[in-house]
């Protein structure tokens, strides 16, 4: 099928928020950082949304999964005690860093994080959350609540849930406060004690969450010193910090997770896509101060860790590991960053390139005012499709051209990447 037998296809049986949604190409076959789709290859420089981080059907992936399924496939926790899901929260238990030494298995990222909330509320006995302008924590109403990245994730859902309340997040490309990056006071954290007096009792908030690197926000690291003071007003006043990792985890940043990479690390910890290079699974990560007085039938799951999942996850860190992924993603990421670091220079119509890892961002921009430019990204992201080359979107207003691809992308491959984004931006010009 082509692309658009493929949309009008799915436009008389999905409804519009998935069949009018870009690109909707048709795939026939994934493998490595490769897509077959309408009878010819695409690079996938998306990794689905940053879950194939090992690439798209990995050999070991597969092998682990079909062995799994002629075992059991479905061992729904707490009534069966599945042999994949143990192994699983054992090696992930090793792996994860700081006091994070218990794991709930779910579904989604989304569940992870209405999981978070749920166990924040009951840990501390508070029912406020703060969280942050351009944040992405999912789609359930729980997730949705928390999540401050466009006004068109909450318009029609409301009222959701009460006691969240949001401050702006440190983006040293348009800081809020018009500061200059690396040469400020962090005025982030000065607004968030001045929010806890005015706004949010610190004595009723369960917790605060933050993305590390925003995502859909932009691609936005958090400057050094704003997630260390975060966990000092939460020591502070015995609130948890919770951590949504769920794009940034098990490698992208150039460390297994993002936590690692500041060295700073959370309460609670939220982590999916990655985990089981596309088999649906989730994590909630936590400490058994918190986790261990979660009481029985409080929560719980039919299809979280699932069997097949878990045993493609085992595979999946396995491979991070002996492949040694994060320290690849980190070695390609310096390298890129450094290739890129001269286009705001160089092209007036790139203002901002930010990163960590494999996770890239390139904001584009009007060049006289300066302000975000998605519809010259809508451009570039067609002109590459067409030139064999998926890339997508992030920001408010679609103004940044992320690149989140596959760790183990060959690098020849990871190359021709940029120079067709190079082509593409100087024509643009």
């Amino acid at each position: 099928m082509d692309r658009e037998t493929v949309r009008k296809r799915l436009a008389a049986s999905v409804p519009p928020v998935v069949s009018e949604d870009w690109p909707n190409i048709p795939v026939d076959w994934a493998r490595g950082h490769l897509l077959g789709s309408d009878g010819r290859e695409v690079v996938d420089m998306m990794s689905g949304f940053a879950v194939t981080n090992v690439g798209h059907n990995h050999p070991d992936v597969i092998e682990a999964a079909r062995r799994q399924m002629e075992a059991v496939v479905h061992a729904p926790a707490g009534v069966m005690a599945s042999e994949a899901q143990l192994l699983l929260a054992e090696t992930l238990v090793d792996l994860l860093p700081g006091d994070l030494d218990m794991v709930w298995f779910g579904n989604s990222g989304a569940e992870a994080v209405d999981a978070a909330l749920k166990v924040a509320r009951m840990a501390t006995g508070r029912f406020r959350f703060i969280s942050f302008y351009g944040s992405f924590h999912g789609r359930t109403v729980g997730a949705t609540s928390v999540t401050g990245s466009k006004a068109g994730h909450r318009r029609g859902y409301g009222p959701l849930l009460p006691g969240v309340s949001f401050l702006p997040y440190p983006n040293c490309f348009r800081c809020p406060w018009g500061e200059a990056e690396g040469d400020c006071s962090l005025e982030c954290l000065s607004a968030l004690r001045e929010h806890m007096d005015r706004v949010a009792p610190p004595d009723e908030v369960a917790g605060v969450i933050v993305e590390p690197v925003q995502g859909e926000g932009g691609f936005i690291p958090a400057p050094r010193g704003f997630l260390a003071g975060l966990r000092k007003v939460c020591d502070e006043h015995g609130i948890l910090l919770i951590f949504d990792e769920i794009q940034t985890g098990f490698g992208r940043t150039g460390r297994n997770f993002a936590a690692e990479t500041f060295g700073v690390y959370p309460d609670l910890m939220c982590l999916a896509k990655a985990l089981a290079s596309g088999f649906p699974i989730s994590v909630l990560a936590g400490s058994s101060g918190v986790l261990g007085d979660w009481p029985v039938g409080s929560h719980g799951t039919t299809f979280g860790g699932n069997s097949v999942s878990a045993a493609a996850a085992i595979a999946t860190l396995r491979v991070l590991a002996g492949e040694d992924l994060a320290g690849r993603a980190r070695r390609l990421g310096a390298a890129l960053l450094d290739r890129l670091d001269g286009w705001p220079r160089r092209f007036s119509r790139v203002g901002d390139v930010r990163g960590l890892g494999l996770m890239v961002g390139i904001e584009y921009v009007d060049p006289v005012s300066g302000d975000p430019d998605g519809d010259l990204v809508s451009s570039l992201l067609e002109s590459a499709l067409e030139r064999g080359f998926l890339f997508v979107a992030a920001g408010q207003s679609g103004q940044v051209l992320r690149l989140t691809p596959p760790l183990n992308i060959p690098e020849e491959v990871l190359e021709s990447a940029v120079d067709l984004l190079e082509e593409l931006t100087e024509s643009r010009e």
